[in-house]
């Protein structure tokens, strides 16, 4: 490889790498390397923030290194018997099979299928002994665990922390033996488990692995991570017109870490964009739009991204009702119980026809005036508004046509 192309590699869209000299020798050495990604199947969604080292690792593929993906299934079946954690519930095979199929199906927008090793981790857990699980807790101390953050300030909180918690770094960490991986990819906040298992590849013979890691990408809100439990993120998989408007209202602060993040546009290109901000010769918009279609060209195709620029123009920009609306069907007698005759529950009507994912969600946007029913925004969930082919819109991009299948 050439040096600048190693350089790129190793410094665009990177947090940390651990450690980037020896990253860089292998590299220069033309050795096939094999990628770890692992990812816990508890939650099938992928978002732009997964996409960073997912563009990453795809960067790595198209040079001829192999990418294995670990489903996490045996801990995903585990979850979390102390209850303590909200993203850990115990699922079963079936949900974990679901969960994995559909997250797949995001993951391989980005990545190529075709040159992708795909491993379950009941293949080597499945066979795991009470003996092998005592031997592997053996290699650790409790002290050594306790010196991540998370538990350290939980530990120091006084606040619970299950045996079953710190088994999690150790099983992450034998994934990394039992595909021999020569690298892993994740966020800064998988550092601690990425270390524990270059340790434990160490202790068992292997080379221990490099630690590659990237930086967090702050959601739409602009100040905490993405995350779709904050309702700050963009999912590969949402609709082209989704994206493009999400993209529009990303702050204008953060596009050029963006551009850099989740786009190839080249360095010297981001340095024009960089100068045009600084001195108010480009306006933000502008290059939002661009970003947009970067985005939406790699998840889709060119022209789903013109199409949702013109969307975007004629609905947000020009105000205009979109030519295509879906239709939902719903029953206006059983979304308006316990109402009075003719009036509906909005909250209940938008989780209904999927267009919210909760009637508390549902609310909040009421009471911000976000929900509009033939062009007139409401302020209460409690409407005589809606009839039969009434178009409701939700923000500024989603639109739905009503039809009373009574």
């Amino acid at each position: 490889m050439l040096e600048s192309e190693i350089s790129s590699l190793l410094k665009r869209g990177v947090a940390e790498i651990i450690v980037e000299d020896e990253m860089a020798q292998l590299l220069r050495a033309g050795k096939k390397l094999r990628l770890k990604e692992g990812f816990d199947p508890s939650f099938p969604d992928i978002h732009l923030g997964h996409m960073v080292a997912l563009r990453k690792l795809h960067q790595f593929q198209e040079r001829g290194h192999q990418i294995v993906l670990i489903v996490a299934d045996w801990t995903a079946q585990i979850g979390d018997p102390s209850g303590m954690s909200v993203t850990r519930p115990m699922l079963t095979m079936e949900q974990v099979k679901a969960n994995a199929e559909t997250y797949m199906q995001q993951f391989f927008k980005v990545v190529d299928k075709e040159k992708t090793e795909i491993r379950w981790q009941s293949e080597w857990f499945g066979k795991f002994t009470l003996s092998d699980i005592i031997q592997l807790t053996s290699k650790f101390t409790v002290a050594q665990f306790l010196a991540r953050d998370d538990f350290n300030a939980r530990y120091k909180a006084e606040k619970p922390i299950a045996l079953t918690e710190l088994l999690y770094p150790l099983l992450q960490a034998y994934d990394s033996v039992a595909i021999e991986a020569d690298v892993e990819f994740g966020g800064t906040d998988q550092k601690f488990n990425f270390l524990v298992g270059r340790e434990l590849q160490s202790m068992m013979g292997q080379r221990p692995q490099q630690c590659f890691m990237v930086p967090l990408l702050v959601g739409t809100d602009g100040s905490h991570k993405m995350s779709k439990s904050l309702g700050n993120y963009i999912g590969v998989a949402e609709p082209p017109e989704q994206i493009y408007g999400k993209v529009m209202s990303v702050p204008d602060d953060l596009v050029l870490n963006y551009f850099e993040l989740l786009t190839d546009v080249p360095d010297d290109e981001l340095g024009e964009f960089r100068e045009g901000l600084k001195q108010q010769k480009v306006n933000p918009m502008k290059l939002k739009k661009r970003l947009a279609r970067e985005i939406i060209t790699q998840l889709y195709d060119p022209k789903a991204a013109a199409e949702a620029e013109a969307h975007f123009e004629r609905t947000v920009q020009r105000k205009e009702t979109p030519d295509e609306i879906p239709e939902r069907h719903l029953s206006f007698k059983k979304s308006a119980p316990a109402v009075p005759l003719g009036q509906m529950d909005m909250s209940r009507v938008l989780v209904d026809i999927d267009m919210v994912e909760s009637r508390s969600e549902a609310n909040r946007l009421i009471r911000q005036g976000a929900v509009k029913i033939d062009g007139k925004q409401i302020d209460h969930p409690i409407t005589r508004d809606l009839k039969d082919g009434s178009i409701i819109q939700v923000g500024k991009r989603r639109f739905a046509r009503v039809i009373n299948k009574d």
